[in-house]
C-alpha cells in the first residue's frame, strides 16, 4: 500500500494527523501552517509595533519556549523591527523552578536574547516554598497566581519594555471563558478572549497573546519535531481543581469536535462587541507600591498583609486568581 501523501503539497508523505483540523500533513507543511496562523495573529490583531520592545515571558515550560523560538522567526522572517528580551518568575519552588530556570537560561543562549530573572524573595520577600510551608497547598495558587503576575510586570519594566508577550494557548483562554461563565463574571469573560489585555494606569503594561488561536497539542507536536528544549514538568503545588474541571470539559469536547476551542473563544469575543455587556473598571495606583488596583491597596500588597498577619486571603483575592505564564 502506497504512503498517504501530505493534502497541502501533495509531495511529501504524511507524518501526523493535524489537532486542529485533522488533516493529514507532512512535518514541513505543518511548520508553515503553525508559523503562518501565529503571523496572521500578530497581523490581525495588531500585536506589535516596529521598534517596539518585548518582553516574553519564559518559563522554560513548551509554550514559552515555542513562543520564544516562533518570535525569533517571525521577527526576522517578517522584519517586524521589535527588541526580545526573556523575562523569567523566579518562584522559589526548588526541585521545579530551578530546574525550569535552567531551561531558560540554555534558550537564552541559543537565542542569544538579553534574559532578566526576578525573584519572589526579592519582590515581597517570601518564596513560594516559604508561603506554602506558612499557609498550607489550599490556597497557594491566590498568592502564586497575584504575585506572579506582578513580579513579570516588574521584569518587563526593568527592561524598558512596551509590551509582554505570553504563551497563553487556545486551550488555555477556551477553559478560562468556562471558568468565567460558571463563575458568572462577565468582565474577565469578555477581556479573557482579547489578544491584547493591559492598561496604561500604573506599572501594568499590554499583554498580548500570539498563540491565542494555536492548540496545546500543536505546541507539543511542534516542539517535538523542532527538538526544542523544554522543561516538562508540572508545578508541585498546582492542583488547579477548579480549572481541572474546565480543561477536562475543554478535551472531552475535543475530541467530539475539533473546532469546539476555537469555537468557544469566538463565542467570548462575541460578548465582547456587544455594548450591552461591556464593563468599565476605574484604576489608580497602589499607595503602597505604586501598581494599578482598582482599591487602595493592589492584591499583592493584601495578600502580603495576610501572610504577615496570619490572615487567610479573602474571597476577592481568590477569585481574581488567573493562570499567568506559569509553566507555559
Amino acid at each position: 500500500m502506497a504512503p498517504k501523501l501530505c493534502v497541502l503539497c501533495a509531495a511529501s508523505r504524511a507524518c501526523l494527523r493535524r489537532p486542529k483540523t485533522s488533516e493529514a500533513i507532512c512535518k514541513e507543511c505543518f511548520y508553515s501552517a503553525f508559523e503562518d496562523e501565529i503571523h496572521e495573529t500578530i497581523v490581525n490583531e495588531n500585536l506589535f509595533k516596529p521598534g517596539e520592545k518585548i518582553a516574553v515571558g519564559a518559563s522554560g515550560g513548551k509554550d514559552s519556549t515555542v513562543l520564544v523560538h516562533v518570535l525569533k522567526l517571525l521577527n526576522e522572517r517578517y522584519e517586524y523591527g521589535l527588541d526580545l528580551f526573556l523575562v523569567s518568575v523566579d518562584e522559589g519552588i526548588k526541585g521545579y523552578r530551578d530546574d525550569s530556570l535552567d531551561a531558560v537560561k540554555r534558550n537564552q543562549q541559543e537565542y542569544e536574547l538579553p534574559l532578566k530573572i526576578v525573584s519572589y524573595s526579592e519582590l515581597y520577600g517570601w518564596t513560594m516554598d516559604q508561603i506554602v510551608e506558612k499557609i498550607g497547598k489550599k490556597s497557594n495558587c491566590t498568592y502564586c497566581g497575584v504575585f506572579r503576575r506582578q513580579a513579570l510586570d516588574r521584569g518587563a519594566e526593568y527592561v524598558g519594555a512596551d509590551k509582554i508577550a505570553t504563551g497563553h494557548n487556545a486551550d488555555d483562554i477556551a477553559e478560562t471563558v468556562i471558568m468565567n461563565f460558571l463563575r458568572g463574571d462577565f468582565p474577565r469573560l469578555i477581556r479573557c478572549s482579547e489578544a491584547i489585555t493591559g492598561d496604561s494606569v500604573g506599572d501594568s503594561l499590554p499583554r498580548v497573546k500570539p498563540f491565542k488561536y494555536t492548540y496545546e497539542k500543536e505546541i507539543v507536536l511542534y516542539a517535538h519535531y523542532k527538538s526544542l528544549d523544554y522543561f516538562a514538568t508540572e508545578c508541585i503545588y498546582s492542583p488547579e481543581a477548579f480549572r481541572g474541571h474546565a480543561r477536562q470539559f475543554i478535551k472531552d469536547i475535543e475530541v467530539a469536535r475539533a473546532r469546539s476551542i476555537v469555537d468557544t473563544i469566538r463565542s467570548a469575543e462575541k460578548f465582547r462587541t456587544d455594548p450591552r455587556t461591556s464593563s468599565e473598571q476605574t484604576l489608580g495606583a497602589c499607595v503602597n507600591c505604586g501598581y494599578m488596583t482598582s482599591q487602595k491597596l493592589c492584591k499583592a500588597c493584601l495578600l502580603k498583609q495576610s501572610l504577615e498577619s496570619d490572615q487567610k486571603p479573602d474571597q476577592g483575592a481568590s477569585q481574581t486568581k488567573e493562570r499567568g505564564y506559569h509553566g507555559r
